[in-house]
């Protein structure tokens, strides 16, 4: 048997504002953004640059109780984890485009790791997994 997590959904305020976002400022790559009209929705997928695993889909908020949980699906806990290959290079990077880091880069057992805010305030670890193995290999993490 082999599964695997296709998509991760992501409540968003507004499909173009999370795209300036993702794609302009984290750097993802835009994989689709395709109208629903009988639903009223998009179905919109970014995912990292390199990556071939999971995505995130951008999910408008429609409702109410879906507006409440923007920005809060964990309850201010880490919410999601981008692997990197140079963490260095990708702190910079986004440090210079105005990405909010919360905690500093710091040196752990498992890899060197900051913890930014996306624009609705989801948090996000940016680590560099320690060790020889290269990104998307066997590495072991908490």
């Amino acid at each position: 048997m082999h599964q695997s997590i296709a998509h991760v959904a992501l409540v968003v305020r507004d499909y173009d504002e999370a795209l300036g976002f993702y794609v302009g400022k984290l750097g993802f790559r835009l994989v689709e953004d395709t109208e629903q009209p009988a639903q009223q929705k998009r179905w919109v997928v970014v995912a990292p640059p390199g990556s071939s695993g999971t995505s995130l889909l951008l999910a408008r908020a429609a409702t109410p109780e879906q507006e409440a949980v923007v920005g809060h699906q964990t309850g201010g806990r880490v919410f999601l984890f981008l692997a990197t290959d140079d963490f260095w290079r990708d702190y910079r990077r986004m440090d210079e485009v105005g990405v909010r880091f919360v905690r500093p880069p710091n040196e752990e057992a498992y890899g060197t790791v900051a913890v930014f805010e996306d624009l609705y305030g989801n948090r996000w670890d940016l680590i560099q997994f320690a060790g020889s193995a290269p990104y998307g290999e066997e590495t072991t993490a908490p």
